[in-house]
């Protein structure tokens, strides 16, 4: 699904949302530089891989945050973990790199990406911001709205702490 498509998809849903249009970003300092409406619910996208190319994860935390992957591997029980490449990214969710979106799992047709989200977005106010598989725009969702579409698709979601 392109931007257009993700409008449509949510909009069929029913599921409340606002977007905010912007230059394209291709990272946190970027989006840093565009005035959103709800900077506390920014989300930072990691795809990632094991060592064998077997199991693909996105990790999606707040935009202030860091992830040590050693780190995420021990308490996750995965192998060695690196970044996965463009055509990987492209082959699993169709989407270009600065433009990694939990939303783009929902053009995952075998469901092998594992979707890791941050427990703190479950917090107050409970929101998401997120790309719509484009990088020129900001999606505001309720979080668990977000769940509940990537674990109807069929991926699985883990709920995590990550500090």
């Amino acid at each position: 699904m392109n931007k257009q498509e993700i409008y449509e998809f949510l909009n069929n849903r029913n599921i409340c949302y606002e977007v905010t249009e912007h230059k394209a970003v291709y990272n946190m300092e970027e989006l840093s530089q565009v005035e959103v409406p709800y900077p506390e619910a920014d989300a930072k996208n990691l795809f990632v891989r094991d060592d064998k190319k077997r199991n693909y994860y996105l990790i999606t935390v707040q935009g202030d945050k860091r992830v040590n992957l050693k780190e995420f591997r021990r308490n996750n029980g995965t192998r060695p973990l690196s970044f996965a490449s463009e055509e990987e990214l492209k082959e699993r969710m169709d989407l270009l790199p600065g433009a990694v979106t939990p939303l783009g799992i929902l053009n995952d047709e075998a469901r092998s990406v594992q979707f890791f989200l941050d427990k703190a977005f479950l917090g107050k106010p409970g929101l998401v911001g997120v790309h719509p598989n484009e990088n020129t725009a900001t999606i505001w969702m309720k979080t668990r709205d977000l769940v509940q579409l990537i674990e109807e698709h069929g991926n699985q979601v883990h709920l995590v702490d990550l500090e």
